[in-house]
């Protein structure tokens, strides 16, 4: 398939996609529209949201349409590494007798993961996705296991309920492309589904991607071009989130503890790439890139002990660097 066609159907997929889960998610439109940036990005994401958003039916529903493995799996304090990867057990040859150890995969061998409330599990076992949303493989027992590609984590935390969690280290909530926010439905949304999920269900979801074609369109954004001012202006933006840069304000000097590592501003290139794709375009614009900062930039940029003394968060820290990015768009 030629990166022509392959670009046809990218811009043909977020309508397609939209009809389909339209038919049993209600609303989330921005969401859906990151998360499809992420996947054709390679890349994963963190939901914050609060319980009974559908986190688990719009990635369920989203596996069905492009015709992926979906696997679940429910973080909770007693989780260990082993029941994420996979363990060693005893099997014994009923023609010989002999004993052997068979390797049982876990759940993280599929193609979209959804780990559900990943804060609720010591850092022992949430260290056991760093691997696999790295390098694309796991280690048991000395032995490495391949992961199939494509690979898609999507983890989500509660941010109500604090007690009895584990805080997700720095080095794993960098390994998230994107950290979404979601928030309650509209009125009109709520009706909506208040109306269709008390009914009878019955809908069975037609496939818009093959498995084969997302791992194509994945590489199809790594060869999209984007102009150097449009680069310099993601690492300008990414940049200026460090206190001890030339690049950042008294405010960010004043308020921010750690900034945006260099990851931060490949996933804004990378971000805007796709979003150029699913919208039509052949190269991203400063638009692009604007878009998806909030979601790569939150997560990133820690805040010190003044700005909680303050109130003043990661976001608001994030909504100063996009004002104070418009003078570096020429």
């Amino acid at each position: 398939m030629t990166d022509k066609e392959i670009f046809e159907i990218i811009t043909r997929v977020e309508s397609s996609i939209n009809e389909e889960l339209s038919r049993v998610i209600v609303g989330q439109k921005d969401v859906l529209e990151k998360i499809l940036i992420a996947l054709l990005s390679g890349g994963h994401v963190l939901i914050i949201g609060v319980p009974g958003l559908a986190k688990t039916l719009l990635v369920k529903s989203l596996a069905a349409i492009l015709d992926l493995k979906f696997s679940r799996i429910q973080f909770t304090p007693d989780l260990m590494p082993s029941d994420i990867i996979g363990t060693d057990i005893i099997e014994e040859d009923p023609a010989t007798g002999r004993r052997h150890f068979k390797f049982v995969k876990g759940p993280v061998f599929a193609n979209m993961i959804l780990a559900d409330e990943i804060n609720r599990t010591p850092p022992k076992t949430q260290s056991a996705l760093l691997e696999a949303m790295q390098e694309l493989k796991v280690t048991a027992g000395g032995t490495t296991y391949e992961l199939e590609r494509p690979f898609f984590v999507l983890a989500t935390q509660n941010p109500i309920e604090q007690e009895g969690t584990y805080p997700l280290p720095e080095a794993q909530l960098d390994r998230f492309m994107f950290n979404i926010l979601i928030d309650y439905p509209t009125y009109d949304e709520e009706v909506e589904i208040a109306r269709t999920t008390t009914g009878i269900q019955d809908t069975e979801l037609r496939k818009v991607l093959g498995k084969e074609e997302l791992i194509e369109a994945q590489k199809l954004v790594r060869k999209v071009p984007i102009a150097d001012n449009v680069v310099e202006f993601a690492v300008k933006l990414a940049r200026s989130s460090r206190p001890g840069d030339d690049l950042s304000t008294d405010f960010v000097k004043e308020y921010v503890h750690y900034g945006a590592g260099p990851r931060a501003s490949q996933y804004l290139i990378l971000g805007a790439k796709a979003r150029a794709l699913l919208k039509g375009r052949p190269t991203p614009s400063f638009e692009d890139v604007l878009e998806v900062a909030p979601a790569v930039l939150r997560h990133r940029v820690l805040v010190n002990f003044n700005a909680e003394a303050e109130g003043i968060s990661s976001e608001d820290v994030v909504k100063h660097l996009l004002e104070q990015s418009k003078k570096w768009m020429s």
